[in-house]
C-alpha cells in the first residue's frame, strides 16, 4: 500500500489564500508548523505583527499555534536612529518613576501650601508671616507638611463611639434613667456600624482649622488672642458636633433595635387585593 501523498500546494493560515491565487506574492514558513499552518504571505504576516508589536515595537513575537518565537531582523539603522532609539526606551523605562516623583512632589508642596495657611488663618495672617520668616527653613519644610497629616489623623478618631458605647452601658444598668430614653427588649443587638468614609475624612479635617476659627469669632469675641480664639473655637465645635452625632447614634440605635416586622396580611384585610389579582388575571386570559 503505498503512502498518503502530502498536499504540498502552499496555502495561508492568515487570509485562506493558495499559491495559485496569486503567483507573485512572497511565501514565508517562520515557524515549525507542518501541514495547513506551515506557510504565511509575508505580506500578512507582516501586518500581524504589526498588531502583536503595537505597544512593544521591538518586543518578541511567537507562533499562536506552536509557540516558537520568530526570528525577525532589521536592516542597520544609523548611529544617530540608534541614539535616539535608546533615548525612547530608557524614557519609556524612567517615565513611570518620574510620574510617582511628580505626584509625591505635587502632593508634598500643597501639604506645604495648606500648612503655611493654616498658620496664618490659625495666629492670625502678619503674625503667622512674621513666625514663618523667623524660623528655619528645614523646620518649615518639616513641620508644615505635617499639619495636614495630623488633622486627618485626629479626624480618625472617633472618640463618639466610646462615648456611645459607655452612654448604652449606662443605660443598660439604668433602666428608667431620664437621659436614656425608652430602651428596647433587645437592647443587646449591635446597632448599625457608621463606615468611615475617606472622602468625608479628608474634607472634613482639612476644613476644621476654617470651622474652628469661625466658630471663635463667633463664640469667644471677647478673646483678644487669635490663636486662643481659634483653640477654643475648635474645641467648641468637636464637643458640639461630638455631642449632636452621640445623641443621634443613640436614637438611630433605639430605632433600629426597637423595628417590629408585622404578619402578612390575611382574612378579610387580603381579600380584596386577592380578588383583584384574580380579575387582573382573568382579564389578561380573556
Amino acid at each position: 500500500m503505498a503512502p498518503p501523498v502530502e498536499n504540498t500546494e502552499k496555502s495561508c493560515w492568515v487570509c485562506f489564500a493558495t499559491e495559485r491565487d496569486d503567483v507573485t506574492a512572497e511565501w514565508v514558513s517562520p515557524c515549525r508548523c507542518k501541514g495547513c499552518t506551515k506557510w504565511i504571505h509575508q505580506t500578512c504576516l507582516q501586518r500581524w505583527l504589526d498588531e502583536k508589536q503595537r505597544s512593544n515595537a521591538a518586543g518578541g513575537v511567537s507562533c499562536p499555534q506552536c509557540g516558537t518565537q520568530y526570528h525577525i531582523i532589521f536592516p542597520k539603522m544609523g548611529p544617530l536612529v540608534f541614539f535616539l532609539q535608546q533615548v525612547d526606551r530608557a524614557l519609556s523605562r524612567i517615565s513611570p518613576f518620574a510620574a510617582v516623583g511628580v505626584l509625591v512632589g505635587t502632593a508634598y508642596w500643597s501639604a506645604v501650601t495648606y500648612g503655611a495657611v493654616t498658620v496664618m488663618q490659625v495666629v492670625g495672617h502678619k503674625k503667622g508671616l512674621y513666625v514663618m520668616e523667623r524660623a528655619e527653613p528645614l523646620v518649615l519644610l518639616m513641620g508644615l507638611p505635617t499639619i495636614p497629616v495630623l488633622l486627618v489623623l485626629g479626624k480618625m478618631i472617633r472618640w463618639e463611639d466610646s462615648v456611645v458605647r459607655l452612654w448604652r452601658r449606662f443605660c443598660s444598668r439604668s433602666d428608667h434613667h431620664p437621659g436614656c430614653g425608652v430602651l428596647p427588649p433587645r437592647a443587646d443587638r449591635p446597632g448599625p456600624e457608621d463606615h468611615m468614609s475617606v472622602s468625608r475624612i479628608l474634607c472634613g479635617a482639612l476644613i476644621f482649622p476654617s470651622v474652628a476659627s469661625l466658630v471663635g469669632r463667633l463664640l469667644f469675641r471677647r478673646v483678644s488672642s487669635n490663636l486662643q480664639r481659634t483653640i477654643l473655637g475648635g474645641i467648641a465645635f468637636v464637643l458640639i458636633k461630638g455631642g449632636l452625632k452621640v445623641y443621634y447614634k443613640q436614637q438611630q440605635y433605639v430605632g433600629q433595635t426597637s423595628r417590629q416586622i408585622l404578619n402578612y396580611p390575611d382574612g378579610r384585610a387580603g381579600e380584596p387585593a386577592a380578588q383583584g389579582g384574580a380579575h387582573t388575571e382573568d382579564g389578561g386570559n380573556e
